[in-house]
């Protein structure tokens, strides 16, 4: 059965301990990169309006706060600091703020693949949610352990997904159609595209200077 389109409307982004602490243990992703695709996560829920439900362990602890980057971007969402580890499910301000969004689709990413992520994943399955990770808005220790921790989500029932693609789904909600979101989220957190498309209105630009 092909399933439902994931839209603004029935989609809750779940963003899970992006804490500074954790950034320079990273090594599935390269760290320019994963800060690209995690701001450009939250963009895509805010600009788009969707369910956002974010969360992290206590900011007094080593692992620390939320990225700065991400904390710009997210402006005066509420934080949920979890007493709990692993899977956010079992603590009760996180379950009660994901149920209380409304939305029956979760789009998860966060860090680290194979620690809370994946317990939350889990734990979002078990709640009967339709869940889906954000394979490149999460991160790992190593591409290995982050690649396993995916294979098992998936074959738990969980959607691979990426952020752009997420994004490029919202906008074909036709009062999405022509709004600029998916340029902006180009210019500021696709760099090739970025340049791809420079290049482009370069073309253009000498193709008329030529004909004039």
């Amino acid at each position: 059965m092909t399933p439902e389109p994931l839209t603004p409307a029935n989609t809750t982004v779940v963003l899970v301990d992006y804490a500074v602490g954790f950034a320079n243990l990273l090594g599935s992703h390269d760290l320019t990169s994963h800060l690209h695709n995690v701001t450009g996560l939250a963009k895509a829920a805010k600009w788009y309006g969707t369910g956002l439900v974010v969360t992290n362990g206590e900011s007094g602890k080593p692992s620390g706060p939320l990225y700065p980057e991400l904390l710009d971007v997210l402006g005066d969402e509420p934080v949920i600091e979890r007493a709990t580890s692993f899977n956010a499910f079992l603590d009760k301000p996180f379950a009660d703020a994901v149920r209380a969004t409304g939305r029956e689709n979760l789009v998860i990413g966060g860090i680290s693949t194979e620690g809370c992520v994946l317990q939350t994943v889990l734990g979002g399955l078990r709640e009967g949610y339709r869940v889906h990770i954000v394979v490149d808005a999460s991160a790992s220790l190593t591409v290995e352990t982050h690649q396993t921790a995916v294979q098992r989500m998936v074959q738990a029932g969980a959607v691979p997904v990426t952020w752009f693609s997420l994004a490029a789904e919202f906008q074909l909600e036709p009062q999405f159609h022509d709004a600029p979101h998916r340029m902006r989220l180009i210019q500021e957190n696709v760099p090739s595209m970025r340049m791809s498309a420079r290049a482009y209105v370069n073309a253009v630009e000498q193709g008329k200077r030529t004909a004039g």
